[in-house]
């Protein structure tokens, strides 16, 4: 069988053009990326990647304007060149801010996400509220429609040892049962000066003290489903044990 000879001179133009392709290749490869470069530089160094929009989640008692000022962004700020830790510890700065984390939603936008200390009570002065911390600490008043649904009003406290007492014990309660309280009275007895009189949303009134107040409250429930659902009276948690009084019998005792 004959083989076919190619000829040296028939191969030069396919390689010569298989050269050429691969340069342009090259070249076309060299020009896109110096372009990239140049567009990526001028857009890093113009107002084009500043922040166009700031989004506030997970707040609910602090508004999102004042998160945003305490931030310091603004649409002036470089998307990409944002010093988170100092974004960070601003918005931290509110007393009512317990943690902050940051996300990049891109092209320009900026996700602030934050998570607030709960508000255990507020503490009714005159017209003003007054919120409690689950730190302890007293804040700032609010407006009423400021107010948490789920957390007790506190009435006639003045002792603040008493409400940092108070306070730890709402703490160590269930949250189903701290949501449960509409108002607590401090209401001192001659023998007992930290006697509290509870008011329940269930309508159900209760007499106890800040003293082992969790420890009791606790059982509330049970004790709930044990009571006449039509009979109104006062529930007593007294060292431990409880009883059950109607404000018949009550106004009896005292005739």
């Amino acid at each position: 069988m004959e083989k076919k000879i190619i000829r040296l001179e028939d191969r030069v133009p396919k390689l010569q053009e298989q050269r050429k392709q691969k340069t342009n290749r090259r070249v076309i490869i060299y020009i896109s990326f110096f372009f990239t470069l140049v567009l990526v530089i001028i857009y890093t160094q113009s107002s084009l990647s500043n922040i166009s929009k700031i989004e506030v989640t997970g707040n609910r008692n602090v508004s999102d304007k004042k998160i945003i000022t305490l931030s310091n962004l603004s649409n002036k700020t470089n998307y990409w060149k944002l010093n988170e830790d100092q974004v960070i510890q601003g918005i931290k700065a509110d007393s009512e801010i317990k943690d902050v984390s940051l996300h990049r939603k891109f092209p320009s936008t900026i996700v602030i996400q934050v998570k607030e200390y709960k508000r255990v009570a507020y503490i009714i002065d005159k017209a003003t509220y007054i919120p409690i911390s689950e730190t302890g600490k007293v804040l700032k008043p609010v407006r009423a429609t400021s107010l948490s649904s789920d957390a007790p009003l506190l009435i006639s406290w003045e002792n603040p040892e008493m409400i940092e007492e108070m306070t730890r014990e709402l703490l160590n309660l269930p949250k189903s049962i701290a949501n449960a309280i509409s108002e607590i009275h401090h209401t001192p007895l001659k023998l007992e000066p930290s006697h509290i009189t509870l008011f329940m949303n269930d309508g159900q009134e209760i007499s106890t003290t800040i003293r082992d107040f969790s420890k009791s409250m606790i059982h509330y429930p049970s004790i709930k489903k044990e009571l006449d659902p039509k009979a109104k009276g006062i529930l007593f948690f007294e060292y431990g044990d409880y009883s059950f009084k109607t404000y018949e019998a009550l106004k009896e005792e005292k005739n």
